[in-house]
């Protein structure tokens, strides 16, 4: 059962691909039968969405290999030693941009089409295909919500926000379809030709902003805008430590790159402080890291201490005067 083997965010990505990919084939076969330009659109966007998790999937191995201390880690860590946390908000973008740029071209479509008197639609093969599609939709989102509970992964989040949007979707397309089916041998079967147009318009409505904010917040990360939690849990932590071990004051510099956490603290020392041992500003580096938290792979942190204000990003004209 697929439901009672531990997950992993790549096992619980493969089968998403895989669940994906087989509804866009099906969904493909069934749209070309049906002739609906609906169900075509969902399973080309099925295919685009799938094609993306599998590169989510590639960047997600690569993350794990580089910080799993193994020797392929030590290889990759060897070859890029700034990690490949940069890729994961690259493919989040990337992702997000084609999925709304291939809802724009469909909504136009649909637009078109509508405007034309509509398309005849096989309604049968319709609902048959909404059906099955909303059954695997549902499944696929509560395996993807309970997998991510454990596993907190920003891929699997928005990969179960999209199987909900499709089941929901989906549900909507068999409610119209069943119409279009019921009414198609009426006296109301001329509204049947625009049934496919209008559901087609309404979901590329619909999707449109759903990847949005994934996009912006891509787009923060890839152009390492500071979050304004994190600098401010650092900011708190390095007041505290200032104050209590008596430095002149101190720089930080944060940054979140997919799921990496960037930290870079400069504390700056007074010229005449007497010398220390190694071993003891280790120490304090070791007590600063506990109070920022989250020590995990995916923590860059940098601790620097210096008397010269240059060395923690003041120009010399900024830098307070010695003493």
């Amino acid at each position: 059962m697929v439901f009672s083997r531990p997950y992993t965010e790549q096992r619980v990505l493969r089968i998403s691909m895989l669940a994906t990919a087989t509804l866009a084939v099906f969904g493909l076969v069934l749209g070309l039968l049906a002739g609906s330009a609906a169900i075509i659109f969902d399973s080309i966007y099925d295919m685009t969405d799938a094609g993306m998790t599998f590169l989510a999937l590639l960047v997600a191995n690569l993350i794990r290999n580089s910080t799993s201390g193994d020797s392929v880690g030590e290889r990759l860590a060897e070859r890029f030693t700034m990690g490949f946390w940069h890729l994961e908000p690259i493919v989040l973008g990337m992702s997000g941009t084609l999925l709304i740029a291939a809802a724009v071209y469909a909504l136009i479509n649909a637009i078109d089409s509508f405007m034309s008197g509509g398309r005849q639609v096989q309604f049968g093969y319709a609902v048959f295909f909404a059906a099955v599609s909303l059954a695997g939709s549902v499944a696929m989102t509560l395996f993807a919500r309970r997998a991510n509970r454990r596993i907190r992964s920003d891929f699997i989040a928005l990969d179960a926000r999209g199987w909900f949007m499709a089941a929901a979707l989906t549900a909507a397309w068999l409610a119209a379809f069943v119409f279009g089916y019921a009414i198609e041998r009426t006296e109301h079967a001329w509204i049947a030709p625009y049934i496919d147009p209008a559901v087609l318009a309404l979901v590329c409505l619909v999707v449109i902003p759903i990847p949005v904010g994934t996009v912006r917040r891509a787009l923060a990360d890839i152009l390492l805008v500071t979050p304004a939690d994190l600098k401010r849990h650092v900011d708190e932590v390095a007041l505290r430590i200032v104050e209590r071990h008596g430095f002149d004051g101190y720089r930080a510099y944060v940054a979140r790159v997919g799921r990496g956490r960037q930290i870079e603290l400069y504390f700056i020392v007074p010229t005449r402080w007497p010398a220390r041992r190694l071993e003891e500003w280790d120490q304090l580096r070791d007590e600063i890291g506990e109070a920022i938290g989250n020590d995990t792979p995916d923590r860059w942190l940098t601790i620097v201490f210096t008397t010269d204000p240059e060395w923690a990003g003041d120009s010399p004209e900024s830098a307070p005067p010695p003493g």
